[in-house]
């Protein structure tokens, strides 16, 4: 059953004008790899603007360098990082990237565009290192922590759920805004359908919806996103759909095209959905029962779908042969089709 997060009146008010305000190059390049699933280990630089861009990001993963901490745990992560750097791929670094006064440097320099490039691609390189690393550890302390899935899911759902009416409050021109869980027939459907040689992830099992008013307050609904809520360096690559964006409107060229399609949907289906890995913070007495040494963290991650509308797509999306009973027989004809496959004709013999 889905939950709606926000008790919505039938009246409007004017929004602030910057709501429409051009995307910078920080919120732009967080968007796009939302919507297109990018992987920023692929990425030539960052786009962080200042120290504030980086304190943002750093907290929507529940971490914040002025507690002592969060700053041990970040200064491990990157120790790490640099030592991989050096003793595997042979790299040396100067003094003050080494060992740097303010973490946040790092961050910037792998942003500029400016200068000794050598030393914007070694600080890059180490933020991508630092990036698996986090989450490569963040994924040990969720095996070994006692709370289970569900538990987890729960926590992400509270943390979703509460930013509605953040949402609101800031002038984003929600229509409605909901949250979901798959049920078990569907799970077993999904798992049976994919085409993986391995069917064993379902990436949304935790789904949430937004729908705004018009098309053009997408953008900046992504952009709130961004800032707010959504880590954009965990958007799972290949699982984040986009048929409802232009290419130029992402600030991309037009033939690189719109990414993966969900084959089950109609072809006028139009949406942009994006899965990534949300964090959930560990109470502290959590981890000092589990006895985890703090290299690990405190924060681990759990799968969540987000799909952003606009209210006439929506209405369309819900028509004709876009709409979910057809998705979802469509599905069904491919498990039936996986099913019989080699199972129930045998070759004649031989004459």
């Amino acid at each position: 059953m889905r939950r709606d997060a926000l008790e919505l009146d039938a009246s409007t008010e004017p929004l602030d004008p910057t709501w429409y305000a051009p995307l910078d190059d920080n919120d732009a390049a967080g968007v796009r790899a939302l919507v297109r699933g990018e992987s920023v280990v692929d990425w030539s630089g960052a786009r962080f603007g200042s120290a504030a861009d980086v304190d943002r990001l750093l907290a929507l993963h529940r971490i914040h360098l002025d507690d002592p901490r969060d700053e041990a745990r970040v200064r491990y992560v990157f120790s790490e990082a640099v030592s991989y750097l050096e003793e595997h791929m042979h790299l040396r670094f100067p003094a003050d990237l080494r060992r740097p006064s303010d973490l946040r440097d790092v961050f910037l320099l792998a942003s500029q565009r400016e200068g000794f490039r050598r030393r914007q691609i070694l600080a890059c390189a180490i933020l991508k290192l630092m990036h698996v690393i986090h989450h490569m550890e963040a994924a040990d302390l969720k095996f070994k922590t006692a709370l289970s899935e569900a538990a987890l899911l729960e926590r992400a759902e509270a943390e979703v759920m509460a930013a509605g009416p953040r949402m609101r409050e800031a002038g984003v021109p929600l229509v409605s805004f909901y949250g979901s869980r798959k049920a078990r027939v569907s799970v077993i459907t999904k798992l049976i359908a994919k085409k993986d040689n391995i069917a064993a992830t379902v990436f949304d099992k935790l789904r949430f919806r937004l729908v705004v008013e018009q098309r053009a307050d997408i953008l900046p609904t992504l952009r709130w996103l961004v800032r707010n809520l959504v880590p954009f360096n965990y958007a799972i690559p290949g699982q984040c759909y986009n048929t409802l964006l232009r290419p130029s409107e992402l600030g991309v060229p037009e033939d690189e095209g719109a990414g993966p399609t969900n084959s089950f949907s109609g072809a006028t289906f139009r949406l942009i959905n994006f899965i990534c890995d949300f964090p959930v913070l560990l109470a502290d007495d959590e981890i000092e029962r589990a006895g985890f040494p703090f290299e690990l963290g405190r924060v681990v991650y759990v799968m969540v779908e987000f799909q952003v509308v606009d209210q006439v797509t929506a209405a369309a999306n819900e028509s004709g042969e876009n709409a979910h009973h057809h998705y979802k027989e469509r599905q069904y004809e491919q498990v039936a089709r996986r099913l019989r496959r080699g199972a129930m004709f045998r070759k004649k013999p031989p004459a």
